[in-house]
């Protein structure tokens, strides 16, 4: 018989990140040394002192059956400390955060938790593709706020017309920002807070790579804003922090509406976090902030060498000191497709296309620095070489 994929499944585009390595492979397949800057996936591995946690728990039987849903109590309680030495957030961990098998998996299923057909959801872009079709899974319609260079890429959430608002529950922000490298400063989250309750909106901040960063100034956290709580959540991941990308650990924190109404979802569609993984993750939390604060001045490192090269070629790139992501303007004439696949076939080196984030993503594209120094260096050359 004819089976037919979902309309839901349907209305979704091809993923980015599977794209990008069918074309990989396929320049691969022709014998070229190809530098992969697509994908953000850390390429050091995890530290030590979390590995030998793991190793430990993963010894003892009693973390080898179901672990606790909303996760275990002295990983919450961990959680809950993290927030309080970093931003001075004090937090229930028993009903104001809940531990995600990774962010990805939260930021997917939260929708379902507070989205019904026909509701809107405010989704930045260009952006991580999962706020999106997290809200197409849950039968919502994505209402778009580009992310602009003349406002700093932050959303003019302001400008949506009343009628949309009316009809939308939640308005996702990412910042440190995934791709664009932007911040956002502690006025904008107070500023958004204050809308969000005049609204009637959830506040959903995926705050992943707010650890990544050589600055000297701490990220701000939207639960740092007065009456946050009472809107907002947000969601956090040890995969970039620590290079835990492939372990799946992260967790949510803020309203304890929100949490409980995610907690619910997860509970009737997974079984938590593997217990050992959890103590890991808490050895991160709790350990010296060394390793983080190593690869901060590593990603530093590899940005610097790897502007060289961009300014070389002609590329304009956009300031940070957050992210492992170099977000720059292709050049004059191209556009995004085509300069990722220019750069691509004649330098074998894989950036990843801005539009594909996005429609407000083209005529830019995002650069990952996921290789060595030496790599990095290489890329350069051979984008210098470009000459555009």
């Amino acid at each position: 018989m004819p089976i037919e994929f979902s309309e839901r499944l349907k209305a979704l585009p091809p993923y980015l990140f599977k794209e990008l390595d069918r074309l990989r492979d396929e320049v691969k397949a022709k014998g070229v040394d190809v530098i992969d800057l697509g994908v953000g996936d850390p390429d050091r591995p995890t530290p030590g002192l979390v590995i030998e946690a793991l190793k430990k728990a993963a010894e003892d039987p009693k973390n080898h059956q179901y672990p606790v849903y909303s996760g275990m109590n002295s990983f919450l309680e961990v959680v809950a400390a993290w927030y309080k030495r970093r931003y001075g957030v004090v937090l229930d961990p028993k009903t104001e955060v809940c531990s995600l098998i990774g962010s990805k998996e939260g930021i997917a299923q939260f929708p379902l938790a507070f989205v019904n057909p026909g509701d809107l959801v405010l989704v930045p872009e260009p952006a991580y593709p999962v706020y999106r079709s997290g809200t197409i899974f849950a039968g919502g319609t994505p209402h778009y706020l580009p992310l602009l260079e003349k406002n700093k890429f932050l959303p003019d959430y302001k400008a949506v017309p009343t009628e949309v608002l009316k009809k939308a529950k939640i308005i996702w922000v990412n910042y440190p920002n995934n791709p664009t490298g932007a911040t956002a400063s502690l006025d904008f989250y107070k500023d958004l807070v204050a809308f969000a309750q005049a609204n009637d909106l959830i506040v959903a901040s995926d705050a992943a790579y707010s650890e990544m960063t050589w600055s000297a100034k701490p990220h701000p956290s939207v639960l740092e804003v007065s009456g946050a709580k009472d809107v907002a959540i947000e969601f956090h991941s040890l995969s970039k922090t620590f290079n835990m990308t492939g372990w799946r650990i992260g967790w949510a924190a803020g309203s304890a509406n929100l949490v409980k109404g995610l907690g619910l979802i997860k509970s009737n569609v997974d079984s938590g976090v593997f217990q050992a993984v959890q103590l890991a993750a808490m050895a991160a939390l709790e350990g010296p902030p060394d390793s983080v604060q190593a690869m901060g001045k590593l990603y530093r490192e590899r940005r610097e060498v790897l502007a060289q090269g961009l300014a070389a070629a002609g590329i304009e790139v956009f300031p940070t000191e957050y992210t492992f992501y170099v977000w720059v303007k292709a050049p004059k004439g191209l556009k995004s497709a085509d300069f990722a696949s220019r750069v691509l076939n004649e330098a074998g080196v894989v950036i990843t296309p801005g539009n594909g984030f996005g429609p407000s993503g083209e005529g830019y594209a995002r650069i990952a620095l996921v290789q060595e120094v030496p790599r990095i260096k290489e890329a350069a050359e051979r984008l210098a070489k470009l000459k555009f």
